[in-house]
């Protein structure tokens, strides 16, 4: 029997319970976390489409990456498969108009998320953060990665070098349907005609129960924060935090202190080295007093980390979109899957130690010691974590 079956807080039914969206039963999931290997199977699986292809990015570059799948996006489109692309404005801003015009010329729909408009400038903090691939109404696939050149370590492939450490997951069978019509009310939400798309999609034999958490509304991203919070509660075992941004709330503070003392396993990874220098030392300014509740914090050492995964007590896990940061859990709209499933939790786990092989563990004594510089530069970028 499966672990999840008989555990009493994370069971189907209390996540359930507390996320107040059901579980999607009989999928295929499939992990992946290596460069290369993502981007050809996000290619491969598109080149494949027969009826339909929706994709929903944060960052749509026109570089090298972004224009090889454009060029795969017109042949489908081309050959009657019908093509969308929702993007957000803020994310994609320096993707050329050309680029777009190219896409719409060849069929593609497209349309963009949270553009900026002169009567409400601070509409404009807000974020669609997901990243998301619907082909055929059968297939998925989300994860922390977007589509540009540093996500696919384009720019590197001569020296052979790695693109950014990332995660995704390739889903097959009804949860496929079930991201297809969130898809569609968000298509719907920026002035998309609407999608009329319907396919009987069978759970698969043996297939797992996958938990959409997606978030576009307050009310989405605080059940996603409870969904959150409830995990980091109930764990007795152990916490694996894998995040690329981490500007944690006092109370996710408190509660990752309150599992070390009931005697959890809290690991937390985070990047040696960000893309966005503000928000990596706003989040060392909360290292202090989690190394002192006895919280281990890792800084991984290839190149940068970008992957957004919780796994707690090796059977429950969280992928996606979000980071553990403000943006993230109170303003953006963010996706995420949950599984609730022995071996897969197994298997994020395992790649969680991986990670850790080529990371470095900080311990509370060298941390105190660490430049007045560093901290300085802390305490100044802590002031504005709210807006990072």
């Amino acid at each position: 029997m499966n672990t999840a079956d008989t555990d009493t807080f994370f069971s189907r039914k209390n996540i359930q319970n507390v996320y107040g969206t059901p579980f999607t039963d009989g999928n295929k999931v499939t992990i992946s976390w290596k460069d290369k290997e993502l981007f050809l199977n996000i290619f491969e699986s598109v080149k494949k489409a027969t009826e339909l292809i929706c994709l929903e990015f944060y960052i749509f570059r026109n570089d090298e990456t972004g224009t090889e799948l454009a060029e795969i996006l017109k042949q489908k489109a081309s050959e009657g498969v019908s093509v969308y692309i929702l993007y957000d404005h803020f994310g994609s801003f320096g993707t050329s108009l050309k680029f777009w015009r190219s896409l719409k010329e060849a069929g593609v729909r497209i349309r963009a998320s949270y553009p900026f408009k002169w009567p409400e400038p601070f509409h404009y903090v807000r974020r669609d953060h997901k990243k998301l691939i619907i082909i055929d109404g059968t297939r998925a696939f989300t994860g922390g990665l977007n589509i540009a050149n540093e996500y696919r370590g384009y720019h590197r492939i001569h020296n052979k070098k790695r693109g950014w450490r990332d995660t995704g997951i390739f889903l097959e069978g009804p949860i496929a349907k079930t991201l297809f019509e969130t898809f569609s009310k968000s298509w719907k939400t920026w002035k998309g005609v609407p999608i009329h798309f319907d396919k009987d999609v069978k759970p698969l034999k043996d297939g797992i129960p996958v938990l959409p958490i997606f978030a576009s509304s307050a009310k989405g991203r605080r059940n996603m924060r409870k969904l959150l919070y409830y995990s980091i509660n109930h764990a007795k075992k152990s916490i694996y935090l894998t995040t690329a941004y981490f500007t944690p709330s006092r109370r996710m503070m408190q509660i990752l202190a309150d599992a070390v003392q009931r005697g959890v396993d809290v690991k937390l990874l985070l990047p040696g080295k960000s893309d966005i220098t503000a928000a990596h030392y706003a989040g060392r300014a909360f290292f202090t007093k989690l190394l002192m509740a006895g919280v281990e914090i890792y800084n991984y050492h290839g190149e940068i980390l970008h992957a957004k995964t919780s796994v707690f007590d090796g059977i429950w896990g969280i992928i996606g979109s979000a980071n553990l940061d403000f943006q993230s859990l109170r303003r953006n709209d963010e996706g995420n899957v949950g599984i609730i499933d022995e071996s897969f939790g197994g298997k994020m786990s395992e790649i969680f130690y991986e990670d850790l092989e080529i990371s470095e563990k900080i311990t509370l004594e060298k941390w105190l010691k660490r430049p007045l510089l560093e901290k300085i530069r802390e305490k100044f970028f802590a002031i504005f974590r709210r807006r990072l």
